[in-house]
């Protein structure tokens, strides 16, 4: 859910205003990502690998001691996923997700664009033979990253019918769920339930907090900062204790939180009904898009290549060519396949404002799987070894490929609706 509407009371100032922007995660993301890569194939990379692997915090007390890359991928981002937390919660009370029969084919068609590109991993790892190990990366082809996706579809898609955006946030967003869903079942190999049950008892506690003075917190902007993150900090510390993968504590604190102040159930976000969600979302996304992402960024796509033997030990790694395969061509097949299956066959229906060749650049936009690719392949096979090394190079060339043929495809389409509002015609209103 987007926060651009809120009061200029809230805005800030202009930095924090472009940090707030759809497409200045996804700006931020890229920038660090090539920094990255450079550092880490050039004569600094023995302090590139120096500081990410440097261990950083207090030996003394238990999982607060671990890698700068550790800190980014299990600490830092689940501030986004907290985020990811309050838009899910959103889109779940008051938004695409609220209608179910609205919803079902962005819905479906995320479920086939999982679906397709595991089974196309799986499929090239197992005709090649490879060793067992590689099949555990069945599941980093499955994401797409919201921010890189949204930022591609904003700059090469100004004009494009708001309906082919509602349709890839919301396909993002159920993508997000079931990467989630995955992370926390896929990886998580044992519980321990003392750990479990008082990560439980904060987060009711966050919940009556939030519930019970939501008015005073989002009156007070500090205190968000004072009280409620505290208890987010030693939530995601027992959850991190627990076994389970500490990025989910984000998602449920974000649960926590009340979308709306009172019924009945309005869209508007500028609606004075609008509850600490949206505030705290608004507050939050600066610190997401102008630190979390970038960092983790840094630290999880510095791959060194090794020059021209290097890209050719990745490109004949079946787990980089899985990959590659299943961002580019396994979330088209699954997205479009499934959207296509339900309004042929169902009574759900694609919006009538864009054609089923807008949907297919979507689809391939929808292959950009960066952020959390990168966490699942650093799930799936440790930092530091050979296929974490090369699925790495595959996530960022296939997302890299996928980011450029679906502008591709999308910016003559986008030509094409920019001409019909000149002449006066609104695509909007099509369907």
């Amino acid at each position: 859910m987007s926060t651009d509407t809120q009061t200029s009371s809230e805005s800030g100032g202009p930095i924090t205003t472009f940090l707030r922007r759809d497409t200045t995660g996804g700006l931020l993301l890229l920038i660090a990502m090539v920094l990255a890569l450079v550092v880490a194939n050039s004569p600094w990379s023995d302090v590139y690998f120096g500081l990410r692997d440097a261990e950083v915090g207090p030996g003394g007390v238990a999982g607060l001691q671990h890698t700068v890359g550790h800190w980014a991928s299990d600490g830092l981002l689940a501030v986004f996923f907290f985020l990811t937390g309050l838009e899910l919660k959103a889109e779940f009370v008051d938004g695409e997700l609220h209608n179910i029969r609205k919803a079902i084919l962005p819905v479906v068609a995320a479920a086939g664009g999982v679906v397709a590109p595991a089974l196309i991993f799986l499929g090239i790892n197992l005709a090649s033979g490879g060793e067992p190990t590689a099949l555990h990366g069945w599941a980093i082809p499955t994401a797409t990253d919201i921010a890189f996706a949204v930022s591609v579809l904003a700059v090469v898609g100004s004009s494009l019918p708001v309906a082919m955006r509602t349709f890839l946030l919301t396909l993002a967003v159920v993508d997000d769920l079931i990467a989630i869903a995955i992370i926390a079942f896929v990886y998580t190999e044992s519980v321990r339930f003392p750990f479990l049950l008082g990560a439980a008892v904060l987060l009711a506690l966050f919940w009556f907090l939030t519930h019970k003075y939501m008015g005073w917190f989002m009156a007070r902007h500090w205190a968000a900062w004072v009280i409620l993150l505290p208890i987010g900090v030693v939530t995601w510390w027992l959850v991190y204790e627990s076994g389970i993968h500490a990025t989910i504590a984000g998602v449920l604190l974000g649960f926590m939180v009340p979308v709306l102040k009172q019924k009945p159930r309005i869209i508007r976000q500028e609606d004075p009904r609008m509850g600490l969600a949206p505030a705290l979302e608004h507050r939050f996304r600066p610190l997401s898009n102008g630190l979390v992402i970038p960092v983790f960024a840094f630290f999880s796509a510095g791959v060194a290549v090794g020059g021209w033997e290097g890209i050719t030990s990745a490109a004949t790694d079946p787990v980089a060519l899985g990959i590659v395969a299943g961002l580019l061509l396994g979330k088209p097949i699954g997205i479009f396949g499934a959207a296509w299956l339900m309004d042929r066959f169902t009574s759900a229906e694609k919006d009538r404002d864009y054609t089923w060749f807008d949907m297919l650049g979507m689809t391939v936009v929808a292959g950009i799987g960066f952020t959390v690719s990168l966490l699942v392949a650093e799930l799936s096979f440790g930092e530091g070894s050979p296929h974490s090394d090369h699925a790495k190079v595959g996530i960022l060339c296939g997302s890299l490929l996928a980011a450029v043929i679906g502008g591709c495809l999308i910016a003559p389409r986008n030509a094409k609706y920019k001409a019909m509002r000149a002449a006066g015609h609104d695509p909007d209103t099509l369907d």
